[in-house]
């Protein structure tokens, strides 16, 4: 971590941070603050805006939580966020997406950046992959909004063939967008000391 981490315990003398405190320590309850909490906490507002936004999208969703994490996953290797990855690769294999599903998503290259004939082999490999056509359809659609911002309108479409309501659109998009800011606090910052470390192996977390 490139600076302290905040106090586990706000100071009594600030009723704000107090409260701040509490209704962060709710959501991650029975754990404790973790080291992405004790850095944003070093700003009790933006923690806890931080708090409310992300955990709109963690517990008030009705998107797929597998689908979801494995967007969250697909992030996580293109930013390099080896502690958003060591996080969420477990609750992808928890929300029932396939060991041979994340390591493509951890392994299959990026299909929005590089040359003409690079995209089209990348697109090729998502294609002859294990992904199911909505699996397919998440990588493409955050590579694009992860690497390039913006999404082909043949990417967006896709999403709407594979029959994404409107409502489940918006939160795969809020929550790729979400987790591509919290990938870029957490290696900015160092968060967790986890920048010089791999990616652990879903061979490694299947064996967990």
């Amino acid at each position: 971590m490139r600076l302290p981490y905040a106090p586990s315990e706000p100071p009594s003398s600030d009723p704000d941070a107090v409260d701040i405190y509490a209704r962060i320590a709710a959501r991650r309850n029975p754990r404790p603050l973790i080291p992405l909490d004790l850095s944003l906490l070093h700003s009790p507002p933006v923690a806890d805006g931080w708090n409310s936004f992300l955990g709109a999208i963690r517990t008030r969703t009705i998107i797929d939580q597998g689908l979801l994490e494995l967007a969250v996953c697909r992030v996580a290797v293109l930013t390099q966020a080896v502690y958003e990855w060591n996080a969420h690769a477990p609750l992808a294999l928890k929300g029932g997406i396939q060991p041979q599903v994340l390591q493509a998503v951890r392994t299959l290259p990026s299909t929005a950046t590089g040359e003409a004939g690079e995209v089209l082999k990348a697109n090729e490999a998502l294609e002859q992959s294990s992904l199911t056509s909505r699996q397919k359809a998440i990588v493409q659609y955050a590579d694009e909004m992860t690497q390039t911002v913006k999404v082909r309108d043949s990417t967006f479409g896709r999403l709407q063939t594979e029959g994404f309501s409107d409502r489940e659109i918006v939160e795969l998009t809020t929550g790729i967008a979400g987790y591509n800011c919290v990938s870029r606090v957490l290696v900015a910052l160092d968060v967790g000391e986890n920048n010089a470390k791999e990616m652990k192996s879903v061979d490694e977390l299947v064996g967990k």
